[in-house]
Formats: C-alpha cells, structure tokens, sequence
C-alpha cells in the first residue's frame, strides 16, 4: 500500500478525534475552553491530543479555532467575492485547486436524465479521507457520486447512491479510485490530467454546481454571492436547495458557501464536518 493511502488512513481516524474536539468548542466556544478540557472531552491527554490534532491539519487548536469563526467567516466573504468575479469572467473551472486539480462537468443527456441511469453501470468503492469514511462512485464518463458515511452506515450510504441512480447497475470495485483519492487529498501525488464529474440535475442545479466549481479553496461565499453570479440575487433560497442536493461533496465546493453575517449554516454532511473542512482548507492556503 502506498504511503499516501497510509496517510489517508491515518487522516480519516484522526478526524473521529477532531469531531468530538469540534463539537465542544461549537457548544462551549464563548467559553474559549483551553486545551486540557478540549483534550479531554475528546478522550485523550493535552499533548496527545496536540499531536493528533497537528497531525491531522498541519496547525494548532487554537490557531484552527480562529480559522472557524464567525468574525473570520465574515472577513473572508469580504475578501472572496472579488476571487469569484475574476474566475467567473475568465473561465475557469476550480482555479488553483491547490494541487493542479482541474474539474470538469458533464451533465447527463435529456435521455438519460429522464431514465434515471437506466443502461447505465456504476461502480463503488469506500475510502478514507482526512473527514472519515467516504462512499465514491463513478460511471464510464466520471465521477458521480462522492459522499461521507457515518460509522456503520454503509447500507445507508449505499442506498443513497441507488436512489440517486434508481435504474443504473450498482457493482462494487474495491480500489478502483484510489489514485483519485489521493489526487484529492494527498498533495504530493500530482497526476496530470482533469477530473470528469458526470451529473445528474435540473438546468439551474447543474450551473449553480458549475458556478461552485469557480470558488478556489480558502475562500467563502454567500448564497447571495452565487445567485448574482447567476444573474439573480434574489435566488438565494433556490441556491441553497441546489447545494442541498449536490451529489459530490468535496469536489463541488458547497462547503465553501455560508451564510451572509458569517454564520457557517447546514451542510448535508454535517454542521461540524462542515467547519473541519472548511479550517482545514484555510490552513493549507494559509489564510
């Protein structure tokens, strides 16, 4: 097994640690607990925890803390607005994706849309990821399917993938996107080539999902934000239905969209998983 697949491994356990740590300081953040009841909530001693945390995102709990606040959320829709202008007016599709990821989306065929992937076959696997354990899944022309599963939910998390392609061939193919994988996450495997994303969706879903894909990792936007860019500001409510129903996480960005006083708001994988991802980008730009 290669060493980055190790450490993916080693990421996706960490996070179980950083998840209890997470859901503390959100109830106990005005409190501004330090790092031995933190440590402790979480089961572990302060230094331990300290080195499990770093481990997992490259800074500090306390430094992390500052990443997923609302003063900081705030400060940096101010600054990403001006981000997405540019993207948007050049063209590009995931700018800057911090490893040379460049995304491109097809959207299913009118026939194929209303047959709901009938003819159609998929194959799944479970793999790591530094925000636990993830079901992905991929159609001949790409990837269509990517999301978080909860501890001993994969009968669940698989049945989602079903009732998202009700008439497709769902077969299992353990390992068969490892290399994206660690594409995704592990930032020293660097293969060339764009990821194909093959979706399913309404015509405004399909281009609020595109319009995502222009939000380069460490900034927010608002739902207002990506409803101007879409020519309407008034579509925010419509657009937070669409992020509702993105079948990629990670990958479509809807994690990068919060609400417009700085409030992180729902997210399909969880609040919490949410604002780890959110730090942990923010951590790797150095915002």
């Amino acid at each position: 097994m290669p060493t980055s697949q190790l450490d993916l491994i080693q990421l996706s356990q960490d996070y179980s640690v950083i998840e209890k740590a997470l859901y503390y300081l959100e109830g106990e953040f005005k409190r501004q607990p330090n790092l031995e009841e933190v440590a402790s909530r979480a089961g572990y001693s302060p230094h331990h925890f300290q080195r499990v945390f770093t481990r997992w995102v490259g800074i500090s709990p306390k430094r992390f803390l500052q990443f997923i606040t609302k003063e900081h959320a705030k400060y940096m829709l101010g600054e990403s607005r001006r981000v997405l202008d540019a993207a948007i007016q050049s063209g590009l599709s995931g700018p800057g994706r911090l490893h040379d990821l460049f995304v491109t989306c097809e959207a299913v065929t009118p026939g194929e849309f209303k047959n709901k992937g009938l003819g159609l076959l998929i194959e799944y696997g479970l793999y790591p990821t530094p925000f636990g354990e993830c079901l992905a899944a991929s159609t001949g022309k790409g990837i269509c399917h990517l999301a978080f599963v909860e501890p001993g939910n994969h009968q669940d998390a698989l049945q989602d993938l079903k009732s998202s392609w009700p008439n497709a061939e769902i077969s299992e193919k353990t390992g068969a996107l490892t290399d994206f994988m660690e594409r995704l996450f592990v930032f020293e495997a660097r293969q060339e080539g764009p990821v194909h994303l093959h979706l399913w969706g309404t015509n405004f879903q399909i281009k609020v999902w595109e319009a995502l894909l222009r939000i380069p990792p460490g900034c927010l936007l608002s739902y207002q934000n990506i409803g101007e860019a879409l020519g309407n500001r008034n579509k925010s409510r419509a657009v937070g239905s669409a992020l509702a129903r993105n079948p990629v996480a990670l990958i479509i960005p809807c994690h990068r969209v919060i609400r417009s006083m700085g409030s992180f708001g729902d997210y399909r994988w969880g609040a919490v998983r949410k604002k780890a991802i959110v730090g942990w980008e923010l951590a790797r730009v150095g915002a």
